[in-house]
């Protein structure tokens, strides 16, 4: 809720954009941002002063592609101890879901991180233990500790990890949609710092900040853009002070740096993004799940995946309509019955958008 000082700042906030007169669209990539600003009002109090904010590739269990689900329930149904994020068992592949494997007698298992995957396969040596490694530059850095640790042999991460910059770069190269600024994630920023967005400004010339994640973190960095854009300026500005530097964390980017290695892979929604990927790195090859099972996924190989029927998660994804617009939300689509990963994960956008619409 918010404080009455904070209700004076936004008032104060709101109406410096309103006088402007503008008509913006900005983007974010962080499903926490988007909780914030449909849970408090926020998308509607800035539509009313010119500006539209939409989420981008920011779910990394949206992001995730029908293939690496897929994976996934194959290795499973191979009799591995399939282990993940409580996220990932909702997700639905082409027939079935990992909820739903388990409840056939699968052994499929949520965690909270990789620890306690690993917990597992310490456990019981005789078990093979696959961890679905999903996340940004915000989780790769637990999966890279603990690779570094040299855990046992019968563990192995099936790698679904991703990074931010290359995707905001593929958005603006895709030039499916205007956008007059970002709105980068706090959380990602806290590891990488503000300096791996540069590029984006410079090259494309669109201004951003990096925004924590109370509702005055994102009205005041909606400001800091509108106050760029008003000046002709495009830079990247860090209004999350309080956790955020320049150089972000060294000692997490160096355990990353050590484990993987960039590699392109394909988003959902998204043609195959360079160097946006994360690889194990050869030396780390016995506990990459991909070729320790090689002959269990081989039926994957040459096969090709689509959406779910009437899905849209992927144009959501992209920013090119809000959730409410796909004709599935709310009648087809709800989280009890998912159709696709935007409405399973409650950092997807359309998850957020019906918990809190009719709010």
């Amino acid at each position: 809720m918010f404080s009455l000082q904070d209700k004076q700042l936004a008032k104060e906030i709101t109406s410096k954009i309103a006088e402007l007169d503008v008509n913006l669209r900005f983007m974010h990539v962080c499903g926490t941002h988007q909780d914030t600003l449909v849970k408090h009002g926020l998308d509607a109090m800035l539509k009313e002063c010119g500006i539209t904010i939409g989420q981008g590739p920011g779910c990394p269990v949206c992001v995730t592609t029908p293939r690496e689900i897929e994976e996934m329930l194959l290795l499973a149904r191979k009799g591995k101890t399939v282990t993940t994020f409580g996220d990932m068992m909702n997700v639905p592949g082409e027939k079935q879901s990992l909820r739903s494997m388990a409840a056939e007698g699968c052994d499929v298992r949520t965690v909270y991180g990789i620890d306690d995957a690993v917990h597992i396969a310490e456990k019981d040596k005789e078990k093979d233990v696959v961890f679905m490694a999903v996340g940004f530059e915000t989780t790769a850095p637990t999966t890279a500790a603990v690779l570094l640790k040299e855990p046992p042999k019968n563990f192995s991460v099936l790698c679904c990890h991703r990074t931010i910059p290359p995707a905001l770069q593929a958005v603006l190269d895709m030039g499916e949609i205007n956008i007059d600024g970002f709105i980068e994630p706090g959380h990602v920023s806290t590891i990488i710092g503000v300096k791996p967005y540069k590029f984006i400004s410079t090259q494309y010339h669109v201004p951003q900040v990096v925004a924590g994640f109370e509702p005055i973190d994102m009205l005041m960095a909606t400001w800091m853009l509108v106050r760029q854009i008003q000046r002709n300026n495009a830079s990247i500005e860090n209004e999350y002070v309080r956790a955020v530097n320049e150089e972000g964390n060294l000692k997490a980017q160096e355990a990353m740096k050590n484990v993987f290695e960039p590699t392109d892979v394909e988003w959902r929604g998204f043609p195959c993004i360079p160097g946006s990927g994360l690889s194990l790195k050869e030396e780390f090859v016995t506990y990459n799940a991909r070729q320790k099972y090689a002959s269990d996924l081989n039926p994957l190989k040459e096969k090709t995946f689509t959406e779910p029927k009437g899905c849209r998660c992927g144009e959501v994804l992209r920013g090119l309509i809000n959730s409410q617009e796909c004709p599935l939300f709310g009648n087809k689509c709800t989280p009890k019955t998912p159709i696709g990963p935007c409405m399973v994960s409650i950092e997807g956008s359309c998850n957020i958008e019906y918990r809190y619409a009719k709010k």
